[in-house]
């Protein structure tokens, strides 16, 4: 019994996010805390996530036409500076290499931030007709960005993981649709492998990619009241190609500046993915998500246990295909093994017992639901598969719900602070502005999340903006976020 009480959460979801959410990632083994802040260990039961959100993406990624290569961690400064706007919105988190030993470097190094001005100082090499267009890149690596007060582990790390696609176009209307391309396949991540709701939208002014002319991004609500940024996909127009000289002759023999862009998604998707579906038993993983979606748990009674044993030697077999764990350690008891697993947040447990084996069924008890029910031995197999189908759609269908009941309209400012103070989400008519956006946030701790791309009857004319009252320029989500 004790060490069922070591294993439960003590801090409910709904009342401290902060505390359930450390508590779920450290009792599912999901982490490891580090000596560096910020840098952490990714576990198996964490690594494997990503290995099924790499899987997922990266033949979303290459139906695009896009190949993976990769670039060096170390930037040249010189590299680095060579396009204003993007330094400038990441200076404060670059980490630098000064010495090599005890010898000072001549030019110090970052540690990547971002690879754009690495990949496009090659790219400047070789792209020099239309025949090289277009070119097309993405790579999975590690960033390093410093600067930050709170590390929150997947949400806000020092050291993160992620993939960074590049991409170089002729045209701008290729490079456009580029971006979309990245933003759907961002979305199906989310909605088709996580099952978590989002909107797609474009990044204001204020919150856009610093050097690119506009940014796509997804966007989710949590019950904290918190928005989280899934990915983003940037318009880079031609500023980097500028910055970097590449150029390329067209058909006529004529010197061109080829239009750009880059999109990226990182193990971010991990922390959405824990605060969406997880509960105050642990971690709930989304069965396509799941590298082991079931669990067999023999039900040992004193003398039967070869009865049991039989019968799970029969099964396990048809139930590799979902990476079925057998869990058959005589010294757990089967309470403390079953919460064991809602922790770590198994799709199915499968139950097998002397009478089920008796009674030609097993028992099925599914980690978002609050009952158990038996399964006919021959029907094991399908009915497993239809379950999953069944929890994902469940997960999805509950995060929306939640979403959509915590976003609200408002028409003015008043209404708006209250409602952000209410942890929701406000669908605003604003006057576009950086100016106010920067006063809305220091006033609520709210920021634009996104102007969303579909919305149903939300014409603008004579709308007038809810914080200044001038004609508003465009419908967006304000809210706070992690």
């Amino acid at each position: 019994m004790a060490k069922v009480q070591e294993l439960a959460i003590t801090a409910k979801k709904e009342e401290n996010m902060s505390e359930w959410y450390t508590q779920v990632i450290l009792k599912a083994d999901l982490i490891e805390y580090t000596d560096v802040s910020g840098c952490m260990i990714f576990k198996p039961n964490s690594y494997q996530i990503w290995e099924a959100i790499q899987e997922f993406l990266n033949i979303k990624i290459k139906e695009m036409g896009v190949r993976n290569a990769y670039f060096p961690l170390l930037i040249p400064e010189k590299l680095l500076v060579k396009e204003e706007d993007h330094i400038e919105g990441f200076a404060a988190e670059v980490a630098w290499v000064t010495h090599s030993g005890n010898t000072k470097l001549k030019e110090k190094l970052a540690i990547r931030p971002t690879s754009e001005t690495i990949m496009y100082d090659a790219y400047s090499k070789w792209i020099k007709s239309y025949r090289d267009l277009p070119l097309k890149m993405n790579q999975w690596c590690n960033i390093i960005r410093w600067e930050f007060k709170h590390s929150t582990p997947f949400l806000r790390n020092r050291e993160f993981l992620w993939q960074e696609g590049h991409t170089v176009h002729e045209t701008k209307e290729e490079a456009e649709q580029q971006v979309r391309d990245a933003l759907d396949a961002y979305a199906a991540t989310y909605e088709e492998l996580l099952a978590i709701p989002v909107n797609r939208g474009l990044k204001s002014v204020g919150e856009k990619f610093d050097g690119a002319d506009f940014t796509e991004t997804i966007e989710t609500f949590l019950v904290d009241g918190k928005a989280i940024q899934g990915a983003t996909s940037h318009m880079l127009g031609q500023n980097f190609a500028k910055a970097f000289n590449i150029e390329y002759l067209d058909k006529n023999q004529k010197k061109q500046m080829p239009y750009q862009t880059s999109w990226g998604l990182s193990t971010r998707t991990i922390g959405a993915m824990i605060m969406v579906h997880s509960d105050n038993k642990g971690l709930v993983l989304p069965p396509r998500a799941a590298t082991n979606k079931v669990v067999l748990l023999p039900m040992y009674f004193k003398g039967k246990e070869d009865l049991v044993n039989e019968q799970m030697s029969k099964l396990e077999p048809s139930l590799k295909k979902f990476g079925v764990i057998v869990d058959d350690y005589k010294k757990e008891n089967t309470g403390f093994k079953i919460s064991k697993w809602e922790m770590q947040g198994i799709p199915i447990q499968i139950e097998v017992g002397p009478r089920d084996v008796a009674n030609g069924v097993v028992t099925f008890n599914v980690r978002d639901l609050d009952e158990k029910f038996e399964v006919k031995l021959a029907e094991i197999e399908t009915r497993v598969q239809i379950e999953l189908d069944k929890m994902h759609q469940r997960l999805y269908d509950n995060a929306k719900a939640k979403m959509d009941a915590v976003t609200k309209q408002v028409d003015n400012f008043e209404e708006f602070k209250s409602e952000i103070e209410n942890k929701s989400r406000c669908l605003v008519a604003w006057a576009e502005s950086k100016e106010s956006e920067d006063e809305i946030k220091e006033q609520t701790g709210a920021k634009s999340s996104c102007k969303p791309f579909k919305l149903e009857n939300k014409s603008l004319e004579n709308i007038k903006c809810f914080y200044s009252g001038k004609p508003a320029t465009c419908w967006v989500y304000f809210c706070k976020s992690h």
